[in-house]
């Protein structure tokens, strides 16, 4: 494969900020909750390469036909990969394509199909595109994806501000993080956080259910938090790590005397969700938990409710709640968004 850009290569990134930033050479865009994926196309031959050069390609085998129809023989894009469930954006699903067995790859690429959101281009035939502006890699961008159909996708932008604030409102209904601002006069810098990311941010008290050891298992690694259905089942639904050393030994010193057995209501065939073990991406480390009871409260601040079951990402510590009772903990106090079809993304202005 003989292309301008190195397979390696790391993409260019975007920072936190709390609002869109303000300015005539901001443009916006949708933030896809996907995996962040280069694809490399030299005739018949496609590579699919995630953020950290992981290879991706066996694991989206539906998308690779899709891909070798493009205009250009020659071409390296940035995008997302997502898959759409029901309900819009589906993490879960598309964390259940990456699987060892080619039998299940194959089975999974029919029953969830994976979907590429196109937004940057970086290489095109002979071509390094990255030392041109934002501005110019779109239109090119937008002339190789011309009349483009499922699986792959062109992500919509918009030079207005206030549009991009409609958006970040309206298309968390379709499971999308937020926004991204980037300079439309700026060259792709690859490694380097220029562009912006506008995520939503919410609280959300919840009890500890207990703490999970860090990986050389010397210390703790992170708190593991629940919340409470109306039957008043407990579920697990992700965690918190943003402590210091001090306050890691203070937790674990603060967690000892409450370590107990797993609650009855996690051992039966209806009972609630309980940490797991080892997952396909934590590649052997030791996730071992250790049950505390659920009688102490924290406040914490998040991202996403995925599914409306667990938390997207890890969620930062604020605050400890005395005041609150761990049965006031609830699904109840989760705001959900108004509903939105992902495919109405993508005739938006």
């Amino acid at each position: 494969m003989k292309l301008p850009i190195p397979r390696n290569i790391e993409p260019m990134l975007s920072a936190p900020q709390d609002d869109l930033p303000t300015g005539a050479d901001w443009e916006y865009e949708p933030k896809w909750d996907g995996f962040r994926t280069l694809v490399f196309r030299d005739g018949d031959e496609v590579e699919l390469v995630s953020r950290g050069a992981r290879p991706m390609t066996r694991y989206f085998p539906e998308l690779l036909p899709a891909f070798r129809t493009l205009r250009r023989q020659k071409v390296v894009l940035d995008g997302e990969l997502i898959v759409v469930g029901s309900n819009g954006l589906d993490f879960g699903a598309l964390q259940q394509r990456i699987h060892r067995a080619e039998s299940r790859v194959n089975m999974l690429s029919e029953a969830t199909p994976a979907w590429y959101v196109a937004f940057d281009l970086l290489g095109e035939g002979s071509s390094d595109l990255r030392s041109l502006s934002l501005g110019e890699r779109r239109k090119k961008l937008e002339t190789l994806l011309k009349g483009v159909k499922s699986p792959i996708f062109l992500t919509p932008y918009t030079r207005d501000r206030a549009t991009g604030g409609k958006w970040f409102e309206l298309f968390e209904g379709a499971g999308l993080d937020g926004v991204i601002a980037k300079s439309w006069s700026g060259p792709y810098v690859p490694g380097k956080r220029l562009w912006v990311k506008i995520k939503h941010g919410r609280t959300a008290d919840c009890v500890v259910i207990g703490w999970r050891k860090s990986y050389d298992g010397k210390t703790l690694g992170s708190l593991l938090l629940g919340l409470y259905d109306k039957e008043g089942t407990l579920h697990y639904v992700g965690h918190t790590s943003s402590f210091n050393a001090a306050e890691r030994k203070e937790l674990i010193a603060k967690l000892k005397p409450l370590e107990t057995e797993p609650p009855k209501e996690w051992t039966g065939e209806n009972g609630g969700r309980m940490p797991g073990g080892l997952s396909r991406w934590s590649r052997g480390k030791d996730t071992e938990w250790v049950t505390v009871k659920p009688i102490l409260v924290c406040e914490v601040g998040y991202d996403k409710l995925e599914a409306g079951q667990r938390f997207r990402h890890a969620t930062r510590f604020l605050r400890w709640r005395i005041d609150k009772k761990p049965k006031q903990c609830g699904f109840d106090q989760i705001a959900s968004a108004a509903e939105f079809d992902v495919r109405g993304i993508f005739r938006s202005k």
